[in-house]
């Protein structure tokens, strides 16, 4: 059985929810931020980055959020959330959750936490650039849904998943994704997902704002 740590809407969210899409047995494992239970030595032992989440696969210890989905999606093919290999969707899924991982991802980390990058005490010019320029990459990545009910092909995969944990990391926005003509209807349709819904209530996350 797979266990996972995580926090509520951390970047665990999204192999929290590939996990119940798939129908696989998981157990949870709170790691507290709030009393920042991730800086302890017996959560550092299993992942010494000190961040979230972290996946117990048997013997097989692991981190980072897309690599874990990528690793449930080829234990489990069945599931289909990964397109077929060698496929153009194969190709554009890798694209698409590269994108979404290392260059959406790392720009509102740099909002959420600019004080990390600046030894000024004055932050606010960082979190207005810094959602700029995500605000630039939700209208991209509007612009490609019209027309499509998921990001890769026909079908739900890992990337869908991993682009409303991000979404909804960016509700606070001026022009939340949820402002936008084509992201917008897709998050509100991710939403009444069985598996978005079941963790949203588990990790005590409203979803009010997508009815």
């Amino acid at each position: 059985m797979y266990k996972l740590f995580y926090y509520p809407r951390n970047a665990s969210w999204a192999p929290h929810m590939v996990l119940k899409e798939m129908g696989v047995a998981f157990e949870l494992e709170l790691v507290d931020r709030k009393r920042e239970q991730q800086k302890t030595m017996a959560y550092m032992q299993l992942n010494p980055t000190g961040r979230i989440p972290t996946l117990v696969d048997g013997d097989l210890v692991m981190h980072e959020s897309a690599a874990i989905c990528l690793h449930l999606c080829e234990k489990h093919p069945q599931a289909g959330l990964i397109p077929e290999v060698a496929s153009p969707n194969r190709a554009l899924f890798y694209q698409w959750l590269f994108y979404l991982n290392s260059t959406v991802q790392p720009e509102l980390m740099v909002y959420f936490y600019p004080q990390k990058h600046t030894t000024s005490d004055n932050t606010a010019a960082i979190k207005q650039a810094q959602e700029a320029r995500v605000t630039d990459m939700f209208a991209f990545i509007d612009s490609k849904l019209e027309g499509k009910e998921y990001l890769v092909g026909s079908s739900l995969t890992v990337c869908d998943y991993f682009l409303f944990m991000l979404a909804h990391w960016a509700s606070g926005f001026n022009k939340p994704p949820l402002g936008y003509k084509h992201l917008g209807g897709y998050l509100r349709m991710l939403a009444k997902r069985e598996a978005v819904m079941a963790v949203s209530s588990s990790e005590g996350t409203d979803l009010t704002a997508y009815i």
